[in-house]
């Protein structure tokens, strides 16, 4: 991850910028104790020459551009998921995922065998072969069995059938019993 670069912003000698210099904590600050006991009354860096007071402006730009980059990274590692977090949602995945994939082949098996929806759902086994094997008995309770042979209905290559429906014809045609 490449952060931008940013410039650092150069301060004036003796401008106060609320910033602690690097390595120390804000709380941590050294306080001049003759500036307050009425010594001086510039600043401490009015003491030291213009190359130590650049030097200066450019390490307090610089710790404000790693302030800013700690602050950025902080609240983007607030809003990162912990490793627990990312392991729960996975197993969620997962299990979901398997669910998915095992409707599909029991719908699948359903189809395969003609069974309405509401028998798919009751389809028991963990493999399709056993899905299959569920679906067969399944269907046997269910489909009616063909009769093994229709008979006893005309034959419409009989007769003399001149396109007309004559009712003594048909009277004489059909069985006596």
């Amino acid at each position: 991850m490449t952060l931008p670069e940013q410039t650092p912003v150069e301060n004036k000698p003796g401008e106060q910028t609320g910033e602690t210099p690097p390595g120390q904590r804000p709380d941590d600050q050294v306080t001049d104790p003759e500036a307050g006991a009425g010594g001086s009354s510039g600043a401490p860096e009015d003491e030291l020459p213009d190359w130590a007071r650049k030097e200066l402006a450019k390490v307090r730009g610089e710790a404000a551009g790693y302030r800013t980059r700690l602050r950025d990274a902080e609240t983007r590692l607030d809003g990162a998921k912990s490793a627990e977090e990312f392991e729960a949602a996975l197993t969620e995945v997962k299990q979901q995922n398997a669910e998915l994939e095992r409707s599909l082949v029991v719908a699948s098996v359903a189809r395969r065998f003609d069974l309405p929806e509401e028998l798919a759902g009751r389809l028991r086994g963990t493999t399709p072969e056993e899905l299959e094997a569920d679906a067969k008995s399944l269907q046997s309770l269910l489909a009616p069995k063909a009769p093994s042979a229709l008979g006893g209905g005309l034959d419409p290559s009989e007769g003399d059938d001149d396109g007309e429906m004559d009712p003594r014809k048909l009277a004489r045609r059909t069985r006596r019993f």
